[in-house]
């Protein structure tokens, strides 16, 4: 083979490892629940 198809083979290699790499970072996100707004009263079993 003459060298400028091994340079052609070489740099086609390159393109085709450079764009089936993973490169985007995987974002990962934390759901928080929310506290409620007001507290229910607690049962004291009195009632009056």
């Amino acid at each position: 083979m003459s060298k400028s198809i091994k340079a052609f083979l070489a740099v086609g290699l390159v393109a085709v490892v450079a764009a089936c790499a993973d490169t985007a970072p995987v974002e990962e996100y934390v759901v928080v629940d929310p506290e409620p707004i007001s507290t229910e009263p607690a049962y004291t079993g009195k009632y009056k």
